[in-house]
């Protein structure tokens, strides 16, 4: 198909899709009612519909009094039927597909269900709405002269009881239409192999040689990627190997830390960099401006949302909105109820809105990926946007990191250790540290009132990690490649010991 009637077919399918999305930013909370009421209209007749009876639920008060607030725990041994074939138990329709979560952990897997509508009408949706605001606001893109080079962490998929599971990039691509393949590199043969140091050469190997326009992929491991790319072309920019290339659209991890190092590697200051937030349950939010860090919460893809205060979290009684309940710059767990058959479940994400015509959000950290042992509440933010100042402040480039507390013992007081592999180490540690010290105490007033006159909090203890440190431990335990990450901060010192204890 010729590019100008590729690019007219496309703002079609644009102008068309934007009257939907205007509905959302104008209604966003009865576009979001609405969905309510039709997802328990739907599952009315299943399992848990009967349950909670969801046949005499008339509006969102009734839902809340009735459905309570669920995890993965929750949901494990109706999972478990459904995966044996058994229909009808959280969702009408048949759920074929299971998508294995990785996460951060060695914890057993979670299998997350994903039905044929939240295949169609959230994940796919999603995929065209990102390229809809993309090229909406960069009309002058060439992005379909060639292809998107996408990185899943795609393994094969696994059959049984007529049942299918496995990496949620390997079930999309699996799904995906067959016109789709022409339009990405590399072949879903390669995409999904197992084997993820031999697949990263394959990759390499077959997409040098294309017309690459966009990328797609975690940044950990597509940076990983695209140094191979550098190394086995011997070039030192990107553009080299592939001129017309013009995004780089990223999500599973905070791009914070590595955006310095991609833009070596893709040195045109027009390069455009674009967000996604999406999980194996649901893609949740997307970035829909040039040169932003917010995402644009999308309500109409079969995902009704709930928040919960997170200084309320964990406790006998938290306190849980609606998104018209929503307040800016506060902390809160994500709740999501689904197209899928999952009511009112805990994802373990933290957002804050950064705006509320329409709602926007950050991403903000995991719900147990933070560090309180002393009433500090450090979050995931707080920790990479202290470590991108002090990296500019001193020269220095970090590949990977995690922290972990050091417990009170006697009379000694407490403290944070952090193990970080740079790419370039700071020439002063000792002074590295006393600016990373003094950039969370700027971020976080709670980390402030423990670390002050060293009344709780000692100041932090960094060591640096050899080279392939985080690379080696996940290799270690299974999980290279993908949607596999590095645990940023954690309440016990679990992987810490690993860590170090790999660390020689």
């Amino acid at each position: 198909m010729p590019i100008p009637l590729v690019n007219s077919v496309a703002s079609w399918f644009l102008k068309k899709r934007f009257h939907q999305i205007e509905l959302f930013l104008k209604y966003p909370n009865e576009v979001q009612n609405e969905l309510l009421l039709q997802l328990i209209e739907m599952a009315k007749d299943t399992q848990i519909g009967k349950q909670y009876d969801f046949a005499s639920i008339n509006n969102y008060e009734d839902f809340v009094e009735r459905v309570p607030v669920s995890c993965y725990e929750d949901y494990q041994n109706l999972i478990e039927k459904s995966r044996q074939g058994e229909h009808n138990i959280f969702w009408p329709t048949p759920i074929r597909w299971f998508a294995k979560s990785s996460g951060t952990t060695n914890a057993k897997s979670k299998f997350i269900p994903v039905s044929e509508e939240s295949l169609e009408d959230c994940h796919y949706a999603a995929s065209k709405d990102l390229l809809c605001m993309y090229l909406n606001n960069n009309e002058n893109s060439q992005l379909f002269t060639g292809k998107s080079l996408r990185l899943g962490g795609s393994k094969e998929l696994y059959r049984e009881n007529g049942t299918v599971f496995g990496d949620l990039s390997a079930i999309l691509i699996d799904n995906m239409p067959f016109w789709a393949e022409f339009s990405s590199t590399p072949s879903n043969k390669v995409s999904l192999m197992s084997d993820w140091e031999y697949k990263m050469q394959a990759i390499v190997d077959e997409t040098i040689n294309e017309n690459v326009t966009s990328l797609a992929g975690v940044p950990s491991w597509m940076l990983v990627l695209l140094n191979n790319v550098l190394e086995t072309t011997n070039k030192t920019s990107l553009f080299e190997v592939w001129p017309n290339l013009e995004v780089y659209f990223h999500g599973g991890v905070s791009f914070l830390p590595y955006v310095d190092q991609y833009k070596n590697i893709l040195p045109k200051k027009e390069f455009k960099y674009y967000e996604i937030y999406n999980a194996s349950e649901g893609f949740f939010a997307i970035q829909d401006q040039n040169n932003s860090n917010e995402l644009l919460l999308m309500l109409d893809y079969g995902i009704f949302y709930e928040f919960i205060d997170m200084s309320t979290y964990g406790s006998s009684n938290p306190k849980v909105i609606p998104l018209s309940g929503v307040e800016l710059d506060t902390n809160y767990a994500v709740l999501i109820t689904t197209n899928a058959g999952l009511w009112r479940y805990k994802i373990g994400d933290t957002v804050r809105f950064t705006s509320l015509n329409p709602y926007r959000i950050k991403v903000s950290g995991r719900t147990k990926h933070h560090i309180n042992v002393f009433g500090e509440e450090l979050i995931i933010e707080n920790a990479e946007d202290a470590l991108k100042k002090v990296c500019k402040k001193t020269g220095s480039e970090i590949v990977d990191y995690t922290a972990a507390p050091i417990f009170m013992k006697g009379k000694e007081k407490g403290a944070h250790e952090w193990l970080i592999e740079f790419k370039t180490p700071p020439k002063n540690l000792d002074y590295f540290n006393e600016l990373f010290d003094n950039a969370l105490k700027s971020l976080n007033s709670d980390y402030e009132a423990k670390r002050y006159n060293n009344m709780t909090l000692n100041k932090p203890k960094i060591h640096i990690a050899r080279p392939q440190l985080f690379y080696d431990w996940l290799k270690q335990n299974n999980k290279l490649g993908g949607q596999h990450k590095v645990p940023r901060l954690s309440n016990t010192r679990d992987y810490m010991e690993e860590l170090m204890s790999l660390n020689g």
